[in-house]
């Protein structure tokens, strides 16, 4: 998860499509919302690989707005600075042993919340190095290069400057961080103000749902963006599905982790067809913007297609043979149905408003089955049966 790229790929579910549309008028795709829950406004994580903290504050947004709260949009770089701080930390101590990468999982912000607090986006841009976006080529490859020489130990001991030195250009680029700040006329520090919104990191949990892992129990997925190690719940996937779709019935959002290298991620939709595509791999989102509009047409799926029904032993295969990866965060608000009946999760995502949907998508109950890492959800989405069970209280 985190990587900027999105894999858009060409949807031979349009064939399939063609077909139909011979027997029917085509209409596209018509969705009717069925519930959605509060949001803030859809941003954009521009050119940096930070898709874990802008959708897990986007999630905690919701999370402020459904405790009832005034809504605020929250900074993403206040968390990426304390991670890349800790990332150091532990990439030294390790010897260089552990990933090092601008990647990260929902589970840094419950993680960076907690122990630092949390700050509104105006209070902390994180734009402090002569851009109006955010772009993170020249700071990840300078920190990434400052941590291996400090590793390959030129002096024979590390010496007391290092980390210093390492702070140094996370506030060339990042700037200070606020030890205090004025909001609506109070001041507060970053852990005050993340007190005064209610969220209790606590209360916040990880699920997923593998079948190398016993079910019931919580474990570290193991991919290479939980460098933290956060445990996760493992559910069955019937009730795993069943448990979010539940919990958006009862008001409640979740930030999603996913990957999104399957075909019928499209502009817009996320669908699992029920026929295999070719390969397409690295397709970027600039690469997609560029195309012209009839090519960007064509590969639209056009219509509503039959889906693979997902079983545990598909999920778990394609997590093995690294099919299904981290790729991308992103924030379920609600659910809808096509024109079929077919329901859908509403996503937001954070890369603008760059679709027709303004910046969010439908993604199919059989995608989410089929390539989601993990989630993050308050403890209350889940029954009281279900909580005794993981030993929740």
């Amino acid at each position: 998860m985190g990587k900027i790229i999105t894999l858009i790929g060409v949807c031979a579910c349009a064939f399939l499509c063609q077909v139909q549309a011979q027997e029917q008028k085509t209409e596209g795709y018509q969705f009717t919302e069925l519930k959605r829950m509060p949001a803030t406004d859809v941003k954009s994580q521009d050119r940096s690989s930070t898709c874990w903290a802008w959708s897990g504050l986007s999630f905690f947004e919701s999370e402020i707005a459904r405790l009832g709260k005034d809504t605020v949009s929250l900074s993403p770089m206040y968390i990426v600075w304390h991670t890349y701080n800790e990332k150091a930390d532990r990439y030294v101590r390790l010897h260089g042993e552990m990933n090092f990468s601008p990647g990260g999982a929902h589970y840094d912000v419950q993680w960076g919340i907690d122990r630092y607090g949390i700050v509104p986006m105006d209070v902390y841009t994180g734009l402090n190095y002569g851009e109006k976006v955010h772009a993170h080529g020249e700071l990840n490859s300078l920190l990434r290069a400052y941590a291996d020489i400090i590793v390959k130990n030129p002096n024979r001991k590390i010496t007391t400057a290092w980390k210093d030195g390492y702070q140094g250009i996370l506030r060339a680029y990042l700037g200070e961080l606020p030890q205090t700040f004025t909001y609506k006329g109070k001041e507060y520090t970053p852990l005050s103000f993340a007190q005064m919104l209610g969220l209790n990191m606590a209360d916040y949990i990880q699920l997923t749902s593998f079948s190398h892992h016993p079910y019931y129990t919580s474990f570290a997925i193991e991919v290479p963006d939980n460098w933290l190690n956060g445990n996760t719940y493992n559910l069955p996937l019937d009730e795993f599905i069943a448990v979010l779709d539940k919990a958006v019935d009862k008001g409640f959002t979740f930030a999603w982790a996913a990957d999104l290298s399957e075909k019928g991620f499209t502009n817009g939709i996320a669908v699992v067809p029920t026929f295999d595509t070719k390969e397409m791999k690295d397709a970027e989102i600039t690469k997609w913007v560029s195309l012209p509009q009839e090519d960007r047409q064509r590969q639209f799926i056009q219509q509503p297609c039959s889906e693979k029904k997902i079983t545990q032993e598909m999920r778990q295969q394609a997590f093995d043979n690294y099919q299904t990866t981290d790729d991308h965060g992103m924030h379920i608000v609600g659910k809808a149905k096509d024109q079929n009946g077919t329901p859908y999760f509403i996503v937001k995502n954070s890369w603008g408003k760059y679709n027709k949907y303004d910046g969010y998508l439908y993604a199919s109950y059989p995608y989410v089955a089929y390539k989601t890492i993990s989630v993050m959800i308050h403890k209350d989405a889940l029954s009281k049966e279900l909580k005794r069970k993981l030993g929740i209280e």
